[in-house]
């Protein structure tokens, strides 16, 4: 653990000294401010879930619904496991703290591993990406730069960013897996 702590120490005292700049810090703030309490996603899953009632009330096909219902499960799974678990079970002190550097955002009030934007920007684009190939790349490639804003933004660690992009994804695909089996289950009984 203590040779992770230090590459965590060197990549982000890196990042500090020769990644922030002025021009860079209001976009690394917006991009990070989407993903406050996972909000972005949950809208989106919100927007797909009404456009699938919708859908089934003009055409009476109701498939659309769960893309909606499954990013939001996706989502809820990531944070349970995330933020509700792991984040005070580990309560890992965040790298401005740890390392005394000024941050451009407002203190957080929890723990930094792992990064609870980085699991839910995952999470959704697993799957987003499961609904529309295309559209998930984009979100993944989304993701990634949450990741990175949340480093940037010296609220982070590498492994913080690391561990939430993992268990993001594979939250996602156990929920993913167990929505399909559920549907399947469902099928059969009719």
């Amino acid at each position: 653990m203590e040779a992770i702590q230090n590459l965590d120490i060197a990549i982000i005292e890196w990042i500090q000294t020769h990644v922030v700049r002025d021009w860079l810090n209001l976009p690394m703030i917006w991009i990070s401010k989407l993903g406050n309490g996972g909000l972005l996603w949950i809208l989106l899953g919100v927007v797909l879930l009404v456009a699938g009632i919708v859908q089934k009330r003009k055409s009476g096909n109701g498939e659309k619904i769960w893309q909606g219902i499954s990013l939001l499960l996706c989502l809820g799974t990531t944070a349970l496991v995330c933020n509700l678990w792991l984040k005070p079970a580990v309560a890992r002190i965040r790298p401005y703290d740890l390392l005394g550097f000024p941050i451009l955002i407002p203190p957080l009030a929890d723990f930094s591993f792992p990064s609870g934007h980085t699991s839910a920007s995952f999470a959704a684009a697993t799957a987003i990406y499961a609904i529309h190939k295309r559209w998930g790349i984009v979100a993944y490639l989304f993701a990634a730069c949450m990741g990175f804003s949340r480093m940037y933004l010296g609220v982070h660690f590498p492994s913080d960013v690391v561990a939430g992009a993992l268990i993001g994804f594979g939250m996602s695909r156990v929920t993913l897996f167990l929505i399909q089996k559920w549907q399947t289950k469902q099928r059969h009984k009719e």
